[in-house]
């Protein structure tokens, strides 16, 4: 080996050793500026921000909902009570008539003359009597100085009794007469709508049993509404009215129309059946509506809500707040300490969004409803509004 080549190599050397140290500061730089990573990573993670409800007491009304139908509070099927032609209808198909408002004529011509025989007989009747009272008073004077015999006397007694029981018939007569004079203009006996003339003019009704139909009228101005409540309904209306012997005029009921829904009558409660139907487990009930614009009408399909529940003091939690843990209903409640809080509730019905709180929540705590996909018990949580919906419920409640 020559001595160029001995340096050479001497070289190669020492360059490889230099290397060496310097890959190994390297790596002890790198090695050192990984170690700094995890330590960056320990800092505190920023608490997640929720939404929450404060749950406030508030006036609450639960409403059952049935099926039911309207029916007249009073209805009237009009027929003839005398015989005769019809010569007058004095209403249209579908008017609203009042009481005494004449709807039909029949010909008064025969009850006329009636009338007048009538009246002419109890004038007859009259002069009779008038004359057998002069006759008796008379006897009454000759008998008492025995001028006439006492059966003479009493012939003109009974006379006298006679006549003034032809008196009182005939009057009688004259009243049959009138009323059957009367009975030739058919009247309203309600107040209503009246349906159409089943009889036009010219034919010729009889009275009796089997009278034919003239008209109907339908009261307008209040209806009824009959319908099937459930058990529990039925007792939960009439626990929260408390002991009454009317309680149950008390339950408030809104009734709406097949596609009227955006137009609900208020009403209450007028009756209950006597007994539960132990086949279907429920109460036949009516309602009782008023019907001011006059809108409605008898036969109608409705539904039904019933004032089942409720009353000042519920607290309501929103339902998007609401999580389901197998069969059992759960929220997450910021405590004092802003930690979250698994809270089991049981829960009522639902009003307009809302579900009622019958337990596990008390006023003033606070349950998350937005933000819920970031919290777990026992974590610490930053409050903000929950929304708008949130503050006007609050607002409302106030």
């Amino acid at each position: 080996m020559t001595k160029g080549s001995r340096f050479v190599k001497g070289r190669a050397v020492l360059l490889g050793t230099v290397g060496l140290i310097l890959l190994a500061g390297g790596v002890g730089v790198v090695l050192d500026r990984g170690v700094g990573v995890p330590a960056q990573a320990q800092a505190p993670a920023q608490a997640p921000r929720v939404g929450v409800q404060t749950l406030t007491p508030r006036q609450v009304q639960v409403w059952s909902s049935f099926s039911g139908r309207l029916r007249a509070v009073d209805l009237a099927e009009i027929r003839p009570e005398v015989g005769g032609r019809l010569t007058e209808v004095r209403f249209r198909d579908g008017q609203t008539v009042a009481v005494g408002d004449v709807l039909f004529v029949i010909d008064p011509a025969p009850y006329e003359a009636a009338m007048a025989k009538a009246e002419a007989s109890l004038t007859s009747a009259r002069t009779n009597a008038a004359f057998a009272r002069t006759e008796l008073n008379r006897a009454v004077s000759l008998v008492k100085t025995q001028t006439i015999a006492q059966r003479l006397y009493d012939e003109r007694a009974n006379a006298n009794r006679l006549a003034q029981a032809a008196v009182l018939v005939a009057e009688a007569e004259v009243k049959r007469a009138r009323i059957d004079l009367d009975h030739t203009r058919v009247k309203a006996p309600i107040a209503g709508r009246v349906s159409r003339a089943e009889i036009t003019v010219g034919n010729v009704v009889q009275p009796g049993a089997g009278a034919p139909l003239l008209t109907s009228i339908v009261s307008n101005d209040g209806l009824y509404a009959d319908f099937e409540v459930d058990e529990q309904t039925y007792m939960s209306g009439i626990r929260a009215r408390g002991p009454s012997r009317d309680q149950e005029n008390r339950i408030p009921v809104q009734i709406t129309a097949q596609g009227d829904e955006a137009h609900p009558y208020g009403g209450t409660i007028h009756s209950f059946d006597n007994r539960i139907d132990s086949a279907t487990g429920t109460i036949r009930a009516r309602a009782l509506l008023a019907n001011e614009d006059g809108a409605l009408m008898p036969g109608m399909f409705v539904s039904v809500k019933v004032a089942s529940g409720g009353g000042a003091g519920a607290l309501m939690v929103q339902e998007r707040a609401i999580g389901n843990d197998q069969s059992k209903k759960f929220v997450y409640v910021v405590g004092e300490d802003a930690k979250v809080a698994y809270r089991e509730v049981d829960l009522g019905a639902r009003v307009e969004g809302e579900r009622i709180v019958l337990s596990g929540l008390r006023a003033g705590e606070r349950v998350i409803v937005d933000g819920l996909q970031q919290v777990r018990p026992t974590m610490t949580v930053e409050i903000k509004e929950a929304g708008l919906e949130t503050a006007s419920r609050a607002l409302a409640a106030k």
